[in-house]
């Protein structure tokens, strides 16, 4: 056990966000901390790295145990480099590195005791060195750079001129590289592509640390965790599993004490209405049974009624007017931005009923064909063609559709004046609005509760296609589901850009994969997606590589039969495979060498010649880095022959 919280509670004024909280961490366990937005899960962060202080209770770890701590908005300080800054984090090494440096130069120059004792302190110094992984500590700062996304000409760029995501991704990689046993990471995935979110997954399922993970993105939890510590009313309560598991065990209790909720509150009504009885016969000794009773129902210990997320779910949004089967029509449309060429000849179409997530890199131009269809900006070339009786509803995440002014009921009362109190009440209930929350003026609410009522005015519209870019950004896990129980019961037609994966498989009848300034469609989910992307873009690949190069070669090759392209795909293939063994051969031989080299150090013999141990050190320190290329080289073309 690396991290024991015992009994932790924390108060702000009257409001109790948490009472005895307990629980622990082993060594390479995975952990969630899951709730609803203000349930105190970045508070409890603060309290276990001591940030700040518990009411009661304590957070302690074990001896020696290390950590790095990641906060929503990580700020760098310094003046580094992107490469530099990350590259901190193994200073111990660099520091061993140039000490064998020295000695390796300071041992042409000496003889006898001076020797023996340099040569010494060089075998252990370079024991060390390569115990700390120094000859793969190049390789693994760059793997880890570019999986946050950042591109190898970016390495040398400042810090001080990223944007605030950029620098919380950079503050991450330092965390990564420093190895702790425990990394705490809050909310790791907010600036973060697809891509570098499924490489951070894949890295911290393979950490051999600890971690303990805040986050929203529940795709991203079920890839990494092992056991999910929930904050639910001010209680603690842990669940082994990752979040799908803990949501089914959640859900099968939720019911449980559902049904003990009512059995209790029917069991009440019955003394109640015994007790009323009692009390009506007006005689000593049915007083005295009565007043019993009422005593006994006094210290009754009251079972709480549960959350159901669907208990007021009861609306189904129908558009008030229905689309043709066409809804929209994109024809060859292609988008540039100072010469920088986002998308080009793009094309699809998208049906009656349809629920097609948009997904891709961060700059890929996902917005950008949002905003394209909703007429905000022009495209360069290329068609937008919307189907008969389609009204768009337009989805921003800016919500410049509120009015700051405004409450929370005023924003739909005011938008639609017909509708009655019981109505608005009922759809803002939908979106978790309930008592006094629809009073609150639009300017006091968070940018999660804005997204709802944004929402809850756009399902409410003559709308029947909506057009959504990134409807779960800041919304909690509940709001999620409720956003998807609502999407997925809306009878219209939605386009969505999101990067929420587990929302994506949730809601999406289909994909649409902008990528490399293309675009390619999936019938199904984002599992779906998965399983068939490997395939797709082989083919992409395979097609890039077989073209020619030059102009004349490309006009000859328009035309070449089915025949000639089918052998010039065989000759690839044959070349491909021949890079493959040269490569695997490449492979045995380096690490033979790198072998035999290792067999030089350890002769006794050897010990007392510096030139020769500096030499072979060299040798061996760029083998290893040869042996790097090889590999990723190897990689590739295995890839690509599938």
């Amino acid at each position: 056990m690396i991290l024991s919280c015992n009994h932790i509670s924390k108060s702000f004024g009257e409001n109790t966000l948490f009472s005895d909280v307990s629980f622990h961490i082993n060594n390479n366990e995975k952990c969630a901390i899951v709730g609803i937005n203000g349930a105190g899960k970045t508070t409890l962060l603060k309290i276990i790295t001591g940030e700040i202080a518990a009411d009661s209770g304590e957070a302690v770890f074990s001896k020696d145990t290390s950590y790095g701590y990641l906060k929503q908005q990580e700020i760098i300080s310094s003046d580094n480099t992107i490469y530099d800054e990350i590259a901190s984090a193994k200073q111990d090494i660099f520091s061993l590195e140039k000490r064998i440096r020295v000695l390796e130069n300071d041992m042409k120059h000496a003889e006898g005791d001076m020797l023996d004792k340099m040569y010494q302190e060089y075998n252990r110094a370079s024991t060390e060195y390569e115990r700390l992984g120094g000859y793969a500590c190049e390789s693994e700062i760059k793997g880890i750079i570019k999986g946050l996304g950042f591109s190898e000409e970016s390495f040398g760029q400042k810090t001080s001129t990223l944007s605030g995501g950029e620098r919380t991704r950079v503050a991450l990689g330092r965390i990564l590289l420093s190895s702790p046993d425990l990394i705490i990471l809050d909310e790791p995935t907010n600036h973060l592509d697809m891509n570098s979110i499924a490489w951070l997954e894949n890295y911290l399922a393979a950490y051999k640390g600890a971690v303990l993970i805040v986050a929203h993105d529940r795709y991203f939890l079920d890839k990494t965790v092992t056991k999910t510590i929930e904050l639910d009313n001010g209680k603690c309560m842990v669940f082994k599993g990752n979040y799908s598991a803990y949501a089914e065990k959640k859900k099968a209790l939720r019911d449980t004490m559902l049904k003990a909720y009512y059995k209790q509150q029917q069991e009440i009504s019955h003394q109640e209405e015994v007790i009323k009885k009692l009390k009506s016969f007006n005689r000593e000794k049915s007083v005295k049974r009565a007043e019993s009773r009422q005593k006994m129902l006094s210290r009754m210990e009251k079972i709480e009624k549960p959350f159901e997320l669907n208990s007021e779910m009861h609306i189904t949004f129908k558009p008030k007017y229905e689309s043709g089967n066409d809804v929209l029509s994109v024809l060859e449309l292609s988008k540039s931005f100072d010469g920088n060429k986002l998308f080009n000849n793009i094309s699809f179409d998208i049906k009656k009923g349809e629920r097609i997530a948009i997904i891709g890199n961060n700059g890929a131009g996902k917005t950008t064909i949002l905003k394209i269809l909703n007429g905000l900006i022009s495209a360069d070339t290329g068609t937008v063609r919307l189907g008969a009786n389609v009204h768009i509803g337009y989805y921003d995440q800016e919500h410049n559709v509120l009015s700051p002014d405004n409450t929370i009921f005023d924003e739909i009362s005011d938008e639609y004046p017909d509708m009655t109190v019981t109505e608005i009440r009922n759809v803002l209930a939908a979106f978790l609005f309930t008592d006094d929350d629809v009073f609150k003026l639009i300017r006091d609410i968070s940018g999660g509760e804005r997204g709802r009522v944004s929402l809850a005015k756009l399902m409410l519209s003559d709308a029947n296609f909506l057009i959504l870019d990134e409807p779960t950004n800041h919304l909690d896990i509940i709001s999620k589901e409720i956003l998807e129980e609502a999407l997925t019961k809306y009878t219209g037609t939605i386009l969505y850009v999101s990067h929420d994966r587990y929302f994506i498989n949730r809601t999406a009848t289909g994909i649409l994969h902008l990528t490399g300034g293309h675009i390619d469609s999936y019938i199904g989910n984002y599992d779906y997606f998965l399983e068939k992307k490997e395939d797709v873009e082989r083919a992409h690949s395979a097609s890039r590589k077989i073209s020619l190069p030059n102009d004349a070669s490309s006009k000859s090759a328009q035309s070449k039969d089915d025949w000639e392209k089918q052998k010039e795909k065989k000759a690839y293939i044959r070349k491909i495979t021949m890079a493959l063994a040269e490569c695997e051969n490449k492979i045995a031989s380096t690490e033979k060498r790198m072998a035999e080299i290792d067999d030089e150090l350890s002769k006794p013999e050897n010990g007392y010649d510096p030139v020769l141990l500096c030499d072979l050190t060299k040798e061996r320190a760029a083998l290893c880095t040869e042996l790097n290329e090889l590999m990723s080289a190897w990689e590739e073309y295995y890839a690509i022959l599938g």
